[in-house]
């Protein structure tokens, strides 16, 4: 696969499917074309007068493109070294990679294709062209570029896409929550909220989703929308959609210890469990927005303090989700008797929301999984909780290593712009775009499977713009991604 986003210099005489070839891959708006432009100042494309107004024009587009981190495919014949380096320059810079797509095309066929048009190239400058093209493929590498050489009518191995992945020790992985979950973080404000729970319950099903999880807030949080949008309470919720659904694992990502006694929450996960024939997890943190606690007349101490609450939140509910009712006496909690009924029908994972480095210890002790964000920070945290988890003697196929992913996912690379665009905001396009991995499902199944290389387990998915089961059943190619 190709960088992406990335400088694209395509390198080839007339004839030798460059055009095609970028049409084939790329949005019309991240192809800058000499011919093109040379119909925009001139009488047409062929206009030759008009190549140094073209040109001009076309140095611009890509100065502006490339400021602003957008991938930028130049179709032009590509051998002109001057230029070259210029594009190069300015890729880096930007701080963009640069590659240069030669069309390995035998002369013969550029040949053949040429006489085949309207407005064909004279013999002598074609041939001048296959010469010019054969002397730039000595002087790519040499200039820096990362050379990717296309057959005509052949696999190209050269979509745009996703990077290199970095593959790390991989591991069996706990099974049960396994796979791609779906979050809902978003919900409408009108209508009826039940019948729209029930239907992205149901595509998510028929996609072939792991599960479902909700938010625990009790206000709708800033990254996601407006304090007055509606967020149903979790648990309450998720007691619904066990009644409709057969086959999801049904959870909170996450709840926090300073909402509810734990007791409390281990009984409803209990509950929920029973329910929902064992298909329950819960993700559990030690709390962080200050505001809905206040608003609600809940506590809100200081970190430290939380995060003993976050130790002794787990091995009380773990106590009352074990066999029998005699009494506990732990580290950090004694209870005089565990006597909660109905016992779960299955056992209930703890995934503990949070990558600090106090969080990841009581992760690695006394949870069964850890959640972070997908990005790069994220993954090292998850590495180094992996790493814990094996100091401490357990194995690691016996945990849960698991992501926060905030996709933006497109049917095709214009539908994929479209929504960066709509939902960017004051955002740039390309940070936005690169934020949430902007792309088509399959790009992002790609993606994912090269996160379950790096020992992730679980990837809970919320997409950018999710609104309708049609959108939930476009996520179906994630499915497999944990195969």
């Amino acid at each position: 696969m190709l960088p992406d986003p990335a400088l694209v210099v395509l390198v080839g005489a007339s004839g030798s499917g460059k055009s095609t070839w970028a049409a084939e891959r790329y949005r019309a708006a991240e192809v800058v074309s000499a011919d093109a432009l040379r119909g925009v100042v001139g009488s047409g494309e062929h206009d030759l007068g008009a190549s140094a107004d073209a040109f001009a024009l076309l140095e611009q587009v890509v100065a502006a493109r490339l400021g602003r981190g957008l991938t930028t495919v130049v179709d032009t014949l590509g051998t002109d070294a001057v230029r070259r380096r210029r594009w190069h320059d300015a890729a880096h810079r930007a701080g963009m990679p640069s590659v240069a797509v030669v069309l390995d095309t035998p002369a013969a066929l550029c040949r053949s294709r040429n006489a085949g048009r309207d407005r064909p190239v004279p013999a002598r400058a074609l041939m001048s062209q296959l010469a010019s093209v054969a002397a730039a493929l000595a002087e790519l590498e040499s200039e820096g570029w990362q050379v990717v050489r296309v057959e005509p009518g052949g696999p190209s191995g050269a979509e745009p896409g996703p990077g290199p992945r970095a593959a790390s020790e991989p591991g069996s992985a706990a099974t049960g929550l396994r796979g791609v979950v779906l979050q809902l973080s978003r919900f409408p404000a009108e209508g009826d909220l039940l019948a729209w729970l029930l239907a992205m319950a149901a595509a998510a099903e028929e996609a072939g989703l792991t599960g479902l999880a909700l938010m625990d807030h009790l206000i709708q949080i800033p990254q996601v929308g407006r304090a007055w949008d509606p967020i149903p309470e979790p648990w309450v919720t998720l007691g619904a959609l066990a009644a409709s659904t057969t086959r999801l694992q049904l959870g909170t990502l996450v709840t926090p210890v300073t909402f509810r006694a734990p007791g409390i929450t281990a009984k409803a996960a209990a509950t929920l469990s029973a329910l929902a024939g064992g298909r329950t997890f819960v993700g559990v943190g030690a709390g962080w927005w200050e505001r809905e606690h206040t608003a609600y007349g809940l506590g809100f101490p200081a970190a430290g303090e939380r995060l003993d609450a976050l130790e002794r939140g787990i091995e009380t509910m773990k106590a009352l989700w074990a066999p029998g009712t005699k009494p506990y006496a732990g580290r950090r909690v004694s209870l005089p008797e565990t006597t909660s009924y109905p016992r779960p029908a299955g056992s209930i994972p703890v995934l503990v929301g949070g990558g600090g480095k106090r969080t990841l210890r009581i992760a690695a002790r006394l949870g069964d999984g850890c959640n972070v964000p997908s990005d790069d920070a994220g993954l090292a945290k998850l590495e180094h909780y992996l790493a814990l988890v094996r100091e401490r003697g357990r194995d690691v196929s016996e945990v849960h290593a698991t992501v926060l992913d905030l996709p933006l996912v497109g049917s095709d690379r214009d539908d994929v712009w479209t929504r960066v665009e709509r939902h960017r905001g004051r955002t740039p396009a390309a940070a936005f775009a690169s934020l949430h991995h902007a792309g088509t499902a399959s790009e992002h199944a790609d993606r994912l499977a090269g996160l379950a290389e790096r020992g992730v387990t679980t990837a809970f998915v919320a997409p950018v713009g999710l609104a309708r089961p049609d959108d939930v059943l476009a996520l179906e190619p994630l499915a497999t991604a944990f195969g």
